[in-house]
């Protein structure tokens, strides 16, 4: 089990407190219990990307928002190396997002690897905008609404992102994919 991330327990205090609200009221806002709020602020546990998207929408704040707050906006940049790719997600899925110090991005673009077991957490998510993904390696479970596929190698899948939706490796073997999301509302 991965020890909780005390650097994202200060971003999401941070976050919190630059917006003015307290826990109780991201909270109320959020829908998510305080308890659990504090706990991830003070390091005790680490949140499903499910549920810290769901934190953020109470601010509101997108999942890559979140995890470029303090980050320096280079729009001149084109060309990014594997370690320029932000990191947005904790734990056993990993979001490695290009160009999330990039100001006004049409786009999001984003290269994911779910470990075997993983998923996005209970919490279907929910965004604007569209989303599609093509998947490299191993095997994908998405749910979209009503339907569930379990996609290989090769297989993609498009849809608008307001459906509820989650991501689940139920296979023994790591996937990756890239996906992009339009506009970046993740």
């Amino acid at each position: 089990m991965k020890q909780p991330n005390r650097e994202l327990g200060d971003r999401l205090k941070r976050v919190r407190e630059h917006n003015g609200l307290s826990q109780r009221l991201l909270a109320k806002r959020s829908g998510v219990a305080n308890a659990t709020i504090s706990q991830i602020e003070s390091g005790a546990i680490n949140p499903t990307v499910g549920t810290l998207k769901k934190i953020l929408d109470g601010v509101p704040l997108s999942l890559a928002e979140f995890f470029t707050f303090d980050a320096k906006d280079d729009n001149r940049k084109i060309f990014f190396t594997a370690k320029d790719l932000v990191e947005i997600a904790d734990g056993g899925v990993s979001y490695r997002l290009v160009g999330g110090n990039l100001a006004d991005r049409a786009i999001q673009l984003v290269k994911e690897r779910y470990e075997p077991g993983t998923s996005t957490g209970r919490h279907a998510l929910r965004h604007e905008g569209e989303e599609c993904g093509l998947v490299l390696s191993g095997q994908l479970k998405v749910t979209v609404g009503k339907e569930t596929r379990t996609l290989k190698a090769g297989e993609a899948y498009y849809f608008n992102s307001t459906i509820p939706h989650s991501f689940e490796n139920t296979s023994s073997e790591p996937c990756e994919l890239v996906s992009a999301c339009s506009p970046p509302s993740f």
